[in-house]
């Protein structure tokens, strides 16, 4: 749990989890992702492994591994009628991930508090505008704990939510602290050591968390004013020497995962000196003495040391740094164009010296003129000891624990995956999480099962509920079931209570006859149904295609209210009828009103091709979850094919007229 492993940069990060990777590797192999430019600074595409050659300390290494990687940069299609991307309420793991793979670390220790907006737009202006809909980013701050953060996701609304949560506490520099009359600076001087640690702290573990994954390139965007701690200069620095053994920590960790570090100084064009406004008129800075203002030569110097900070980083790892500049878009297009166009490259280490923590230098060429590489320079050899693998759960295989603590989706097994949260009994909603399975993946023997577990990780990176089902099928099952369950596949439900709050749920199968494995991460937020006047379930929709999929442990609460069990499907065909339920809760029941329910197909002009409304009264409220159950029968037949949104709304007629509604973005084939 990326969030939660750097929420406390004292400490060791926990050992990377098993993962899929791209094209195979030994463990014992070097990697390196080399970004090849002509003098133009365009993507070079068509070179050969015989083309390149690489450079281990000086002697030449065979290449055992070569591919070349391109990846388009996709968006999510907003419908014409809605005012943005609907997110999707399915996941899957369908598509094995093939994005761009980001972390992207706020450095709210080196952020000044007055500049947090400035952080804020510069980090909000690349997942708008330069994080595509099949990437992931993850969001760790350097303070403020895993709840600031946001865990690997696709979802920009989530991302922008974490950097919202961005507080700069920059300590003064050093020259500010003097100018303050803190003639000793040994108070600041702990204070921005302490920072700097935890900052470089906060790299190094997310750089470690990268270690397990292979083939591909993996990125840091550290956005950060830089560390101004004079590192030269230890006899009137005390802590320079620990903050420079940090320093190549942090290079160690990074160039041995292969990790490529973009610092990212968000002041844009700055001269290091506009903190010193506050103390009056520049012109008076160092004619009047210290305690007019800090002087603006050592004030620059402390920018060009922060800034050579980002450069080390950058330089070091494959990246490049974003410096004085007044806009951000041509060095993000950088980005995204070395992230989306490089080879990656792997060599078996010569044998030889391998005392821990020795570097060895990597250079990287090949012989066309005219083109340059850049890759990483180097890596560390491990100082300690790989750590073993994470012991599996009691009662969960060692395939579905692995899959659960993957960094990215397991499509070895194919998977849809929705949850829609419910009002509970008490103050935890109860949340209908539904699985399905594909059938051509499934051995479906009598004596084999499939094991089927998730996790919902809450914003602290604790585990607050799951479960693990061991299904297996019956001996006598009929022969058309059978048929069905190989053709369409099986769906299993089940419930979990949870806290309002935002979770991410982990979810893995296991197919103990054929040995396939897979997973998928679902983005899940739980209301607090129990607050606002009017607040709606999630949107559970049925279709009579789908429902000839067999459905393990049918939901007691919806089986009632819905013709068919719930589906993931969200691609019907043209002569299909949807049903769609969902509940409507009240908070305001005690004062008699009415309730209107509406729901509509919009196609993707906006133009609404079915509505149908509903009336209820408060007086209809029964029952300890206090709400209207509302159900709906859409038939598909004489709507052509594309997408639409599906959206059901309800509007009270009391007061303001509070209102609550759910949107579904599907497909008629």
């Amino acid at each position: 749990m990326l969030c939660a492993a750097t929420a406390v940069a004292a400490g060791q990060a926990p050992a990377p989890a098993p993962q899929q990777p791209t094209f195979k590797v030994q463990v014992d192999y070097v990697e390196v992702d080399a970004i090849a430019t002509d003098r133009a600074g365009g993507i070079v595409s068509d070179l050969k492994k015989e083309d390149f050659k690489i450079l281990e300390d000086g002697q030449p290494q065979a290449i055992n591994a070569f591919t070349f990687v391109h990846i388009p940069v996709e968006q999510l299609q907003r419908p014409l009628g809605a005012p943005a991307p609907i997110e999707p309420d399915v996941k899957d793991n369908v598509r094995p991930f093939d994005g761009r793979l980001y972390v992207m670390i706020i450095d709210d220790q080196h952020t000044a508090f007055a500049r947090t907006q400035p952080v804020k737009r510069a980090a909000k202006e690349f997942i708008d505008k330069h994080l595509g809909s099949n990437d992931l980013m993850a969001v760790v701050h350097t303070a403020g704990g895993p709840k600031a953060g946001q865990e690997l996701t696709s979802n920009k609304r989530l991302l922008l939510a974490s950097v919202d949560r961005t507080l700069g506490i920059k300590a003064d520099s050093a020259a500010i602290s003097k100018a303050r009359g803190d003639v000793a600076n040994l108070s600041n001087d702990q204070e921005r050591a302490h920072n700097a640690r935890m900052a470089l702290e906060t790299v190094r573990q997310v750089a470690g968390w990268f270690d397990g994954i292979h083939g591909r390139r993996k990125t840091i965007l550290f956005v950060s004013e830089g560390v101004d701690y004079n590192i030269g200069d230890p006899f009137n620095n005390p802590n320079a020497s620990t903050i420079n053994d940090e320093t190549r920590e942090v290079l160690a960790a990074a160039t041995r995962a292969n990790v490529s570090i973009y610092g990212i100084d968000p002041r844009g064009l700055t001269t290091g000196t506009e903190d010193a406004i506050e103390f009056g008129p520049a012109s008076q800075v160092g004619r009047l003495g210290a305690s007019a203002g800090p002087d603006q030569s050592t004030m620059m110097n402390e920018l060009r040391l922060s800034q050579d900070s980002l450069r080390a980083l950058s330089d070091n790892t494959g990246g490049f740094a974003v410096l004085n500049q007044n806009g951000f878009a041509s060095s993000f297009d950088r980005i995204v164009q070395d992230n989306s166009s490089y080879y990656v490259l792997a060599y078996y280490p010569p044998a030889g010296d391998t005392k821990p923590g020795k570097f060895h230098k990597i250079e990287v060429s090949v012989a066309r003129p005219g083109v340059t590489i850049r890759a990483r320079q180097g890596y560390a050899t491990p100082t300690t000891k790989p750590v073993a693998p994470a012991t599996a759960a009691k009662g969960v295989s060692p395939e579905i624990q692995g899959a659960l603590e993957s960094p990215l989706p397991l499509t070895g097994l194919t998977l849809r995956v929705f949850a829609a949260p419910f009002k509970g009994t008490s103050a935890n909603a109860s949340v209908f999480v539904l699985t399905e399975m594909s059938g051509r993946d499934l051995k479906l023997s009598p004596k084999d099962s499939v094991e089927l577990s998730y996790r919902a990780v809450d914003a602290d990176g604790k585990i607050r509920g799951g479960d693990t089902q061991l299904v297996t099928l019956p001996d006598n099952v009929r022969p058309e079931i059978r048929a069905r369950m190989e053709q369409g596949g099986l769906r299993i439900t089940d419930r979990i209570d949870l806290p309002p709050g935002r979770y991410q749920m982990r979810v893995a199968a296991h197919d103990t006859g054929g040995g396939s494995v897979g997973s998928v991460t679902y983005d899940l937020d739980v209301p607090d149904f129990n607050t606002g006047a009017l607040t709606i379930s999630g949107l559970a929709v049925t279709s009579v295609t789908g429902s000839l999929v067999p459905t393990m442990h049918p939901d007691a609460l919806l089986k009632d209210a819905m013709q068919a069990s719930p589906v993931a499907l969200r691609r019907f065909p043209s002569d299909d009828e949807l049903g769609v339920f969902a509940e409507v809760y009240d908070n305001n029941a005690s004062t008699p009103h009415k309730v209107d329910i509406t729901t509509t197909i919009a196609a993707d002009d906006g133009k609404v091709v079915f509505k149908a409304d509903e009336e209820r009264s408060s007086t209809d409220i029964q029952g300890k979850r206090g709400g209207y159950g509302y159900s709906a029968k859409i038939p598909l037949t004489g709507i052509a094919p594309g997408t639409y949104v599906l959206k059901v709304e309800a509007r009270s007629r009391l007061g303001e007229g509070a209102s609550a509604r759910r949107e579904v973005q599907f497909t008629i084939q």
